[in-house]
C-alpha cells in the first residue's frame, strides 16, 4: 500500500473532486475526466469501472449524476486501496475489488447497465518506466478486445460499453465488438485543431443494431500550439474539464 508520503493530493474539476494519487506511479490526468463525460448515465444506473486505477474515472461521474451503483475493479492492491480511501473522502458510495478482467471475483459477476474503461495503451518495445506499478497501469498486456469482451460479459441487454484508448487501438476494438455489442459511435479526440486525433472514445450497445458513426473531432485545446502558462481549453474542453459538464450531446 502507498503511504501518505508518497501520495500527492490533486483537484479534479476545478476542485470539486480531490484524489489521493501516488507521487511515482500512475495518475490520472484528462483521460478518465473525458470517458466520465461520456458515459450516457442516470440516476439509479448501475456502474462498472475496469481497471478503475485510484477511482478517477468512476469518481468523476459519481461527482456528476449522483445516486449511481458504482462498482470498480482493479489489478493491482495498492491502487484498488487507493480508490476506495478517494471514494470515502469524497463522500461517494463506491465499491471496489481487486482482480484480473478475465477472472473477475464472483461479486461482480452480474449485469451493469454501463461498463466504463480506460485500457493502458502504450505497447510493449522502447522504455518501460523503472516504477513498476506505472508500467504496469500503462503498458499493453492484455489484449484490447479483451477489455471489449468482458465490458460485454457484464453488460445487461442494451447496456452501454464507453472505452477511451490510442487511435491505433481503434481497429481492434471495432472489430471486437460483434456478435455482442453494436450501434458503435466513436468520437476522435485532437489535442488542437488540424492535428491528427491520438485517442478516441468508442460507445457501443450490447445488443444494437444502429448504424456505425464517426463524429467529427472533438479539439482540447486553443491555438496552433502551447503558449506559456495561459489557459489554453477550448470553451467546450473546459466545462469538461474543469467544470464537470458532460460531452453526451456529441453523442446522440
Amino acid at each position: 500500500m502507498f503511504a501518505d508520503a508518497e501520495l500527492s493530493d490533486d483537484k479534479f474539476l476545478c476542485g470539486r473532486l480531490r484524489l489521493l494519487q501516488p507521487l511515482k506511479g500512475y495518475r490520472a490526468a484528462t483521460d478518465p475526466v473525458l470517458l466520465a463525460a461520456s458515459c450516457p448515465v442516470k440516476p439509479g444506473d448501475s456502474v462498472l469501472d475496469l481497471g478503475c486505477g485510484a477511482g478517477a474515472a468512476m469518481l468523476c461521474l459519481g461527482h456528476r449524476v449522483p445516486g449511481l451503483d458504482l462498482a470498480g475493479l482493479e489489478l493491482q492492491p495498492a491502487y484498488a486501496e487507493l480508490a476506495r480511501r478517494n471514494a470515502e473522502r469524497n463522500r461517494i458510495a463506491a465499491e471496489v475489488h481487486e482482480g484480473d478482467i478475465d477472472r473477475m471475483p464472483s461479486s461482480l459477476r452480474r449485469d451493469f447497465d454501463h461498463v466504463i474503461a480506460n485500457p493502458p495503451y502504450y505497447h510493449a518495445g522502447g522504455s518501460p518506466s523503472p516504477v513498476a506499478a506505472r508500467s504496469r497501469a500503462m503498458r499493453v498486456d492484455t489484449p484490447l478486445s479483451d477489455w471489449v469482451a468482458a465490458a460485454a460479459r457484464r453488460l445487461r441487454p442494451g447496456g452501454w460499453m464507453t472505452l477511451i484508448c490510442g487511435s491505433d487501438g481503434l481497429p481492434e476494438v471495432v472489430s471486437a465488438l460483434a456478435p455482442k455489442l453494436g450501434s458503435a459511435t466513436v468520437l476522435p479526440l485532437a489535442a488542437r485543431e488540424g492535428r491528427p486525433a491520438l485517442r478516441v472514445i468508442i460507445q457501443a450497445r450490447k445488443g444494437g443494431r444502429a448504424p456505425f458513426r464517426l463524429l467529427a473531432p472533438f479539439v482540447i485545446h486553443q491555438g496552433p500550439a502551447h503558449d506559456g502558462d495561459r489557459e489554453s481549453y477550448t470553451p467546450q474542453a473546459n466545462a469538461i474539464l474543469r467544470e464537470g459538464a458532460d460531452l453526451l450531446a456529441l453523442f446522440r
